[in-house]
């Protein structure tokens, strides 16, 4: 069997983002397991519906083929003021538009992110599995994955810290047999 194809991504757009590195921390977790790509949002137009009937972007439609081609998409996301960052949900928004030809459909997901605070992203989280279950994606239940960000839970060249690596590996051990378990229809 071929190994699954994996979007990540990340609900960050800054470059030095702990979610980013947090993402390139799991996918180093399981290598060999699956392809991972980390798709992009940064050239995606802030969406407007006005455009769906004739000038929808090009970067959109690009981005939903990505998506499409997908068997998982692992999100990675930060909180901003208690949910999903304006960032991220601009691509959820865009990438199910025009209305009927969503992207996301079908397509298994894993939710998990990172912050420094006692509650990481847990509300951020909850607020995604709300628009997932919109965009008709299952969404990975057990295991959460509320991180509480430390210097050097994931190192510079992307090694996951000892203390945290069992769950994380086991982390995505799940999310991929949860992909397996979800083919997208």
């Amino acid at each position: 069997m071929a190994k699954p194809q994996i979007g990540v991504i990340v609900g960050s757009n800054s470059k030095t983002s702990i979610n980013k590195q947090l993402a390139h921390g799991l996918v180093n977790l399981v290598p060999d397991q699956a392809d991972f790509e980390f798709l992009d949002l940064s050239a995606l137009p802030f969406y407007n519906r006005d455009d769906d009937a004739d000038a929808y972007p090009a970067a959109f439609s690009a981005f939903k083929d990505k998506v499409r081609s997908k068997n998982g998409i692992l999100f990675v996301t930060p909180e901003h003021n208690r949910s999903v960052p304006a960032y991220l949900k601009n691509a959820l928004d865009g990438a199910s538009r025009p209305y009927g030809s969503g992207a996301w459909n079908g397509i298994p997901a894993g939710i998990i992110g990172t912050s420094t605070g006692g509650p990481a992203t847990s509300m951020a989280q909850q607020h995604l599995r709300n628009i997932l279950v919109f965009l008709d994606m299952p969404a990975m239940a057990q295991p959460e994955g509320f991180i509480r960000w430390t210097d050097g839970l994931v190192s510079a060249d992307g090694k996951v810290a000892e203390a945290s690596e069992k769950f994380l590996r086991n982390y995505m051990e799940r999310f991929l047999a949860w992909v397996a378990l979800h083919p997208k229809k």
